[in-house]
């Protein structure tokens, strides 16, 4: 989980209100910054190739665990949600820090780094970010329907085969594995592919025994392809990270909104169905955290 609540969870009553020190009821739009009351809108900045966090349907629509819990956020804070596609996931961050959206909610993983505003080097390369977590997200290991090969964790698949896509976080994973499953006298073979679909055809056709991917892309393949019939996960997540709401640094108004409207639909328990609704509830959290100074 993310830690203890923060203040403002201990804050929320019922409905869509808190109280505050005069003991007067404050609507949590009334929470939000003034230009965003106006509006009646919060712009948020995406990439919009990420099922099932953030993507279009065949109609072009734009679905997800994202869009839904941003929806069910506007019902509470009273103002709408509108996404745009920043056409590339390296344009969500500098697109919201030039001004164009308000927020940016885009499986973004909460890091000191982009906090910081630094590269993969620890230059300083902007002025960073602040966060609304809001999701835990990991690891996956992707395997046959019952899983017969009886492969729960990453030691199970020492002496097997593992497709995963090339030059990612879970490819490194992987590699790392190799050794510790040589020091068990198990090798562990690899096999890099140039996409998840391409390792998850491996495990299909039987030249893998197991695959491994980011948690919500595995979660969705594993619901989706064969209506759910053909695939299941491992039950643990492994390495989880918290996915976090990006604001600018001077928008504390609205995070503080945010975190209070987070804790508003997890306490309704909206929350948790959007999750189930998309096959995600491992990675629920109790509570909203900000994050940054």
């Amino acid at each position: 989980m993310l830690g203890a609540a923060v203040t403002a969870g201990s804050l929320l009553m019922s409905g869509c209100g808190v109280f505050d020190a005069e003991r007067k009821t404050v609507s949590l739009r009334d929470r939000l910054p003034k230009a965003i009351r106006d509006a009646g809108v919060i712009q948020v900045g995406s990439d919009l190739n990420y099922a099932p966090v953030d993507f279009r349907d065949a109609n072009g629509v734009t679905i997800g665990m994202d869009p839904d819990i941003a929806e069910a956020l506007g019902r509470v804070l009273g103002v709408k949600f509108e996404f745009h596609d920043t056409n590339g996931f390296n344009h969500v961050l500098p697109s919201l820090l030039q001004g164009k959206y308000d927020i940016a909610m885009s499986a973004i993983t909460d890091t000191r780094e982009r906090r910081d505003g630094q590269d993969a080097d620890g230059r300083k390369v902007n002025e960073g970010v602040n966060f609304v977590d809001y999701f835990l997200a990991g690891i996956a290991i992707v395997v046959e329907k019952g899983n017969p090969k009886k492969i729960f964790g990453l030691n199970d698949l020492c002496g097997r085969t593992l497709a995963v896509k090339k030059s990612t976080t879970q490819y490194e994973l992987a590699v790392r594995q190799q050794q510790a499953c040589r020091n068990l006298g198990k090798p562990l073979k690899v096999t890099g592919q140039n996409s998840d679909v391409q390792a998850l055809a491996e495990v299909r056709a039987g030249r893998a025994d197991a695959q491994m991917s980011d948690f919500p892309v595995a979660a969705h393949s594993a619901r989706t392809t064969d209506g759910g019939k053909a695939f299941e996960l491992a039950p643990d997540q492994l390495q989880p990270a918290p996915f976090g709401i990006a604001l600018r640094k001077e928008d504390t108004e609205l995070r503080d909104a945010l975190v209070r409207a987070i804790d508003t639909i997890i306490i309704s328990g909206e929350y948790e169905k959007i999750l189930a609704k998309w096959n995600l509830t491992n990675g629920a959290v109790q509570n909203a955290l900000a994050t940054g100074s």
